[in-house]
């Protein structure tokens, strides 16, 4: 089956990008994503179904999200509007929605993509959501985002969302080929010649995105030398023409979530070498170094505690070589504390601890200090009792009493557990002695009266 059968006449070369001018029209063109396309898979069904439905389509960039929306409108003889998310307010929404009335009554249903998405505010969704309910309008959005995270649970649950992949590396060089070849919209009349190293290094570096392998390949084709036989794309030229890896990432969306979860169960999995890529991995696509420096300050008190006091002073000791050097020399400091933390012993000991003080605190409300242990300032505190029969630790052997700390409710109350790793072993045969000398202590009537 031809993959790509000509359409109507495209555009003059350089009128459009290439990425653009190669964009597929019809189903049959599409690359990829056949966990959505293939038989009897769920754009497979929707489309022999014939009625249209909302769908969003959430994916990386370049895997063809805003094509779909497009072939979907032609498959479904719908009529077509695109709307600016950013751009956009109610007052144009309510003129989408007598547009797509007007449709309606004419017999024709209306299909309104939104690209980008996750941009759409609470007002705009809300104001289309009635609409959408009542099948005014069908809504088609794009987002690299999470939709969970981004749309109101009412939207949410009244579209189909249909996750896209990135494009494999035999897809994109099927596009490849495609574009190369094709002599009305891509580069067939350019003579271009590709050396394998150069066209592994193209399709490897897109990352999955159509898009960005398009604009690389008319990048390099622009910069290729032109030669008897055509031009030449060796791998110096398409070095040059990708630049620098551009990582996927956004700060606020999930793939922030996704890599700081990497780098955080990597360090509590005592793996420094998974450490190391995931920390540098958002260091080169743009992360606030001090973000990072906050999760391993947290990390060391969370995930190694007293199993390494150590831990959190080098924590905040990198912070300080941070803020001293800066970037890039600064981030040596990153790189060594996430080390250490990986090769820490660890222990959560602490924070199970505090946790489940913090609840009691929360649970319980505001329990009654024993007045052994109040402050007695004045006359008439002292006088009611506050601070009598307090016991002076210093005044005893081994500086330890019987004394009762805790609000009666809580007496025999235990929260830390010190683990068997590193240092909190020897703190835990610590803590047992301590803890049976004051039971000794309290059974035999030293500590006082509350």
């Amino acid at each position: 089956m031809d993959l790509f059968p000509q359409t109507s006449p495209p555009p003059p070369i350089g009128h459009a990008p290439l990425a653009q001018r190669m964009r597929p029209a019809t189903l049959e063109e599409f690359v990829g994503q056949r966990q959505l396309l293939g038989e009897d898979k769920p754009l497979y069904r929707l489309l022999a179904a014939s009625e249209p439905v909302s769908i969003i389509f959430w994916g990386p960039p370049g895997t063809g999200k805003t094509t779909l929306a497009r072939i979907l409108a032609q498959r479904w003889q719908t009529a077509f509007m695109e709307f600016s998310a950013v751009l956009s307010g109610v007052a144009d929404i309510r003129k989408v929605v007598e547009e797509a009335k007007i449709s309606l009554r004419a017999g024709r249903r209306t299909l309104l993509f939104v690209d980008e998405i996750h941009r759409f505010n609470k007002a705009q969704q809300d104001a289309f959501l009635p609409h959408v309910e009542s099948g005014i309008i069908h809504l088609l959005g794009a987002t690299t985002e999470n939709p969970s995270f981004e749309l109101i649970p009412a939207l949410l649950s009244r579209v189909r969302v249909l996750v896209l992949n990135p494009l494999t590396q035999e897809e994109l060089d099927l596009i490849l080929q495609h574009a190369l070849a094709d002599k009305e919209r891509g580069l067939g009349e350019w003579g271009i010649m590709l050396t394998p190293p150069a066209r592994e290094h193209l399709i490897s570096t897109s990352f999955g995105d159509a898009r960005r392998l398009l604009g690389g390949l008319e990048a390099a084709s622009r910069m290729a030398p032109l030669g008897p036989e055509g031009r030449l794309i060796d791998i110096r030229v398409a070095e040059e023409a990708m630049g620098r890896k551009a990582l996927r990432y956004d700060k606020g969306g999930e793939e922030h979530y996704n890599l700081i979860s990497a780098l955080h169960k990597s360090l509590r999995g005592s793996d420094p070498d998974a450490a190391l890529y995931w920390l540098n991995r958002m260091l080169e696509a743009g992360e606030d170094p001090r973000y990072l420096l906050r999760r391993m300050i947290r990390f060391a008190s969370e995930d190694v505690g007293l199993a390494d006091p150590f831990a959190l002073i080098l924590a905040t000791g990198a912070w300080d070589a941070y803020e001293f050097l800066g970037s890039p020399e600064g981030e040596l400091a990153l790189s060594q504390i996430a080390v250490y933390l990986a090769l820490a012993p660890k222990s959560n000991a602490l924070y199970v601890a505090h946790g489940q003080a913090r609840e009691d605190a929360r649970k319980l409300g505001p329990l009654e200090v024993p007045l052994a242990i109040r402050n007695a300032p004045t006359g008439l505190m002292r006088n009611l009792g506050y601070g009598r029969g307090y016991e002076y630790p210093h005044d005893y052997p081994e500086a330890m009493v019987g004394q009762v700390y805790f609000p009666r409710e809580l007496e025999n109350k235990v929260y830390y557990r010190p683990g068997e790793q590193g240092r909190e072993k020897l703190l835990a045969q610590h803590l047992r002695e301590i803890r049976r000398k004051r039971r000794g202590l309290a059974k035999s009537g030293q500590d006082c009266d509350r």
